[in-house]
């Protein structure tokens, strides 16, 4: 489908360009958006925010896991010392904890991933926004992103809205 999509705009491009080579000139732009979503100054703020959000049930969790293990560790040391029951008491109580464990867990990596996508969202709105600001008030004709398989530096203007997002804080 990205690949219909490319053959698609360059055709439509190239129609474009060829239909209108005797009008006024055509100013193109092109974005490289995976690169500002990973330079841009908001995502290293939703990195920090989250980190700070989500650091605090990391530290449950890995605390968790060490203490299975060390209950883990003291079943295979003193098994044979122990009595069956005891043993059984044991091994029902490690295995609980790793249960409970895996659930904590896989509701921890859910809470978060959700959280990122939100946090992708604001800042993918906020890319298109500047793109769509510096497009407007540079009077570019057709900027592109995503799906361009070359883009020379002439027509790269990514550099220029990384600029308007870091004057956006």
């Amino acid at each position: 489908m990205k690949i219909f999509n490319s053959i698609l705009v360059a055709g439509l491009l190239s129609i474009a360009l060829i239909g209108t080579s005797h009008a006024a000139d055509i100013k193109i732009g092109f974005v490289n958006v995976a690169r500002i979503l990973e330079k841009a100054p908001q995502a290293e703020k939703a990195k920090v925010a989250l980190e700070k959000e989500f650091s605090p049930r990391n530290k449950r969790l890995l605390a968790s896991q060490k203490e299975i293990k060390k209950l883990d560790e003291k079943l295979a040391r003193d098994a044979k010392l122990m009595s069956e029951a005891e043993a059984r008491r044991l091994q029902r109580d490690v295995l609980e904890k790793k249960r409970a464990l895996n659930r904590d867990q896989e509701e921890f990596r859910e809470d978060f991933n959700l959280r990122r996508n939100e946090e992708l969202a604001k800042l993918q709105k906020l890319v298109f926004e500047a793109i769509k600001g510096l497009s407007e008030s540079e009077k570019y004709d057709l900027v592109l992103h995503d799906g361009v398989v070359f883009a020379s530096g002439a027509v790269d203007i990514t550099n220029k809205v990384q600029s308007r997002l870091s004057t956006s804080k």
